[in-house]
């Protein structure tokens, strides 16, 4: 039913929120679905990296069916502002947990896609009273690319990323990375089924690249996500959590390695862990009908 209207159309209401002086967008479906006089929880829906709403374009129409969905897009990313600040999960975090606060302020599920969903699960550490549920769609643990190199050679590694990291070179850099024949190569290399890398995709993921200050702002990210601090140890964070949780994971997936999943979902016993076969780093886009069936069946058991 939703197929025919555009993307535009699916991911809801678009809205202007100003957050510490800066402009960030969100969208919103609202449901009035109950389960007898029960009010079902509300969904946030965060992006991964490079990504935005728009990337949930095939789910909120489905869920909104059942529940009010919100999405955001995180400072930095899609119509959001591109501030030139020092990137983190905690100041994700807490754009969140602002927005929570001002447009929900009940209990809800937090649903995030690779750096989305580690910042959803930074939100469920630190503020444990707005989590219903946690849904973790390649959740990517920055600390491990540290720890798989030697001692010695971290700082090593890091002085010579900062001298390929410059923002002249970052600037040429985001030219070329920006034309849509690339961003189709790199978005096929994240799906395994290369029919799901759509004109409709490519635009979605070109059309914040050329966006005022979004030179400035890849150089922010590019060294903002190469630091020791920039998130939690997720093996750290994850045993802490009390509350249900649902790992998805594509086991095609080339940017975070499936077999992380199963060490992840070891950490904690609440955590439900679901792999799909022939499925990249997207799930919830590269097979929307199998992720969406899969999210609202675990949303009844709550």
């Amino acid at each position: 039913m939703t197929e025919n209207l555009s993307w535009q159309q699916r991911i809801g209401n678009q809205r202007d929120w100003v957050w510490r002086g800066w402009q960030v967008r969100y969208s919103f479906i609202r449901s009035n679905h109950s389960i007898g006089k029960v009010s079902l929880p509300p969904l946030i829906f965060i992006h991964g990296f490079g990504a935005s709403i728009e990337h949930w374009r095939n789910n909120l129409s489905v869920i909104s069916q059942y529940y009010t969905v919100y999405a955001l897009d995180l400072l930095g990313f899609g119509a959001s502002r591109k501030a030139s600040v020092d990137y983190s999960a905690d100041l994700w975090r807490e754009q969140i947990r602002d927005f929570w606060q001002t447009f929900i302020a009940r209990p809800t599920v937090l649903v995030g896609n690779s750096i989305g969903s580690l910042v959803c699960l930074s939100v469920a550490d630190t503020y444990p009273d707005m989590v219903a549920g946690l849904v973790m769609l390649s959740l990517p643990d920055v600390s491990v690319r540290q720890e798989m190199l030697p001692r010695l050679l971290r700082p090593v590694v890091t002085k010579l990323e900062d001298l390929v990291a410059s923002p002249l070179l970052i600037e040429n850099l985001l030219k070329f990375l920006r034309k849509p024949g690339i961003i189709r190569r790199w978005a096929r290399i994240a799906y395994h089924d290369k029919t799901a890398v759509t004109d409709e995709l490519v635009e979605i993921l070109a059309n914040p690249a050329y966006d005022r200050g979004s030179e400035k702002t890849l150089y922010s990210l590019s060294k903002s996500v190469r630091k020791a601090g920039f998130a939690a140890p997720v093996k750290e964070t994850i045993p802490r959590l009390n509350l249900p949780m649902l790992l998805i994971w594509g086991l095609r997936d080339r940017m975070v390695p499936p077999q992380q999943a199963r060490e992840i979902a070891a950490l904690n016993s609440q955590i439900e862990l679901v792999e799909l076969e022939d499925v990249g780093h997207c799930p919830h886009d590269e097979c929307p009908d199998r992720f969406n069936s899969l999210l609202l069946s675990w949303l009844q058991k709550l």
